[in-house]
């Protein structure tokens, strides 16, 4: 079967396969709840434990996922196709960073406790206020290489200040917080969370997804592009701004995750014949799987404690990469 002809078959099968996980998200929990009675308490809206279970935990757990994942696996997708780099993932851009320090800043200085959705919006402004110096920095018609060594440069810098939080924390108690929301997770997390960060993950998708076109035709070369009538100042500023907005909001409630939007588009590419505008969509339902199907594995895994889900996505992603890297040095030998 040819890849014009997998793509219709894929993005189907897929999307069954996201509503599949989305329903065992919600049913597998350490409370254990008959599945028909955790739909009924949720539709009824009582204040039952179990309606409490399943509005204020498990939905906002499951939809979460499927949101978070959904858009890491497609920046990663798009940043791939603009960049032309196989190792690029939203990371590069300096929106995590950005987004996890922001969010420490949150944690450090006590306003988390105080207003608990400080934390997911600090985080969202850090995410912005890196992508605002880094286009102050790189400039309006700044080349590919040079926005890279911006976001580079800002991804070391908010990094080197997350770290520095973390080593004048106020208390152990504030440290252990803050290293432990670094890790990523989606335990704990309530609908408040998913109300704020949702929008803006939609409007980052929304600017990400409008670039399918313009992403096809860069394959063929920036001068191509341009003379098939293909902005690219603009075509820049849709991808970066919206995985600026996108990933920031999703590191904000989420906590830092690593991997997915490398390993998913790299999954998916030669099941969509290498066209960008397919692993667009493929890219961000395999974002929603793999990483709700990862999080119900650490709900599954027999610990002590629960396994942090980024924790789980760096042993998996890890020694993916470097399969990467040895198969891009063979390819440029």
């Amino acid at each position: 079967m040819s890849e014009r002809d997998r793509f219709p078959l894929l993005v189907p099968l897929m999307s069954v396969s996201v509503i599949g996980a989305l329903f065992a998200s919600f049913v597998i929990g350490p409370a254990d709840i008959p599945v028909a009675d955790l739909f009924a308490q949720l539709l009824e809206g009582g204040d039952t434990p179990e309606a409490l279970i399943a509005r204020e935990i498990r939905l906002p757990r499951a939809l979460l996922g499927a949101l978070v994942g959904g858009v890491l696996g497609l920046a990663g997708a798009a940043l791939q196709g603009f960049l032309r780099n196989p190792l690029a993932e939203p990371g590069i851009v300096g929106a995590s960073a950005g987004a996890a320090f922001g969010a420490v800043v949150a944690i450090y200085f006590g306003l988390a406790a105080v207003f608990p959705l400080a934390l997911p919006l600090l985080g969202m402004a850090g995410a912005l206020t890196v992508v605002a110096i880094i286009y102050v920095l790189a400039g309006r018609d700044a080349s590919v290489l040079t926005l890279i060594l911006a976001g580079l440069a800002l991804n070391s810098f908010a990094g080197s200040l997350t770290a520095l939080a973390l080593n004048m924390a106020p208390s152990p108690r504030a440290a252990l917080e803050i290293a432990f929301w670094l890790l990523g997770s989606l335990s704990d997390r309530s609908l408040d969370h998913l109300y704020l960060a949702a929008p803006f993950i939609v409007l980052g998708s929304v600017l990400i997804f409008a670039n399918g076109r313009a992403l096809d035709a860069l394959s063929l070369g920036e001068r191509t592009a341009a003379s098939m009538g293909i902005n690219m100042n603009a075509l820049r500023f849709r991808v970066v701004v919206g995985t600026a907005i996108a990933v920031g909001a999703a590191v904000s409630v989420s906590g830092a995750i690593a991997f997915v939007g490398l390993v998913v588009p790299h999954l998916i590419r030669p099941l969509v014949g290498h066209r960008p505008s397919q692993l667009l969509i493929a890219s961000a339902l395999g974002g929603a799987l793999l990483l709700l199907v990862a999080d119900i594995g650490v709900r599954l895994i027999p610990t002590y404690q629960e396994l942090k889900l980024g924790v789980v996505t760096g042993l998996l992603g890890a020694p993916f990469f470097l399969v990467i890297l040895l198969r891009t040095g063979r390819a440029t030998r």
